[in-house]
């Protein structure tokens, strides 16, 4: 397999490109975020990054909290929407015709109605990188739409129908190809065969 060397840059793809949701109930804001990761388990903890000129940044700094919204294939257009205008200039949730409801453990911040998982973080660090300053973020709560738990209560998250982002294309996630665990997992012995 042949292969080109390109100059060093950020394609590590596909990512989740996911709705943050911030400001106040009086006015919320929307950010398409293509650059989000989960950082530590115990705390939970993920991070999120962020251009200082972008109105969002501001919001996020003065407030120190923000929710992440995961998007499902129907939020497509506010994902690339969101992305491309100014909460300074234009109401996101209104012109998308989304809905901003106040977070469970942070009543004072919005979350997106419409996504089926909402993470509630509040902001522990900023770390200015460059172009981008990175928020550290302590996941306080996550909703969870009671649609994606099985009779168990277990989280299926492929009901979602979520979607990632890679190199400009908006994707479906695709069939499941295995679960944690399966390359190791010893396979069951099914009853002898009769002869």
């Amino acid at each position: 397999m042949a292969k080109q060397c390109w100059k060093g840059s950020t394609l590590l793809n596909p990512e989740p490109p996911v709705l943050v949701s911030c400001g106040g109930l009086e006015k919320p804001n929307l950010i398409t975020i293509g650059w989000t990761g989960t950082i530590c388990t115990q705390p939970s903890m993920v991070s999120i990054s962020v251009r200082p000129e972008r109105y969002s940044h501001a919001l996020i700094a003065g407030r120190g909290q923000f929710v992440i919204n995961l998007p499902t294939e129907p939020l497509t257009r506010a994902v690339d929407w969101c992305g491309v205008k100014s909460g300074r200039d234009v109401d996101k949730f209104a012109a998308m015709g989304l809905h901003a409801e106040p977070a469970s453990k942070l009543p004072d911040c919005p979350l997106l109605a419409e996504s089926p998982v909402n993470l509630e973080c509040r902001v522990t660090q900023r770390i200015p990188l460059g172009s981008h300053d990175l928020f550290l973020a302590e996941v306080v709560a996550v909703d969870v739409d009671e649609a994606l738990l099985d009779e168990n209560g277990k989280l299926c998250l492929n009901r979602a129908r979520l979607i990632v982002y890679s190199h400009g294309d908006y994707l479906a996630l695709g069939r499941r190809l295995g679960s944690f665990g399966y390359s190791v997992r010893k396979k069951k012995k099914g009853p002898p065969r009769g002869r």
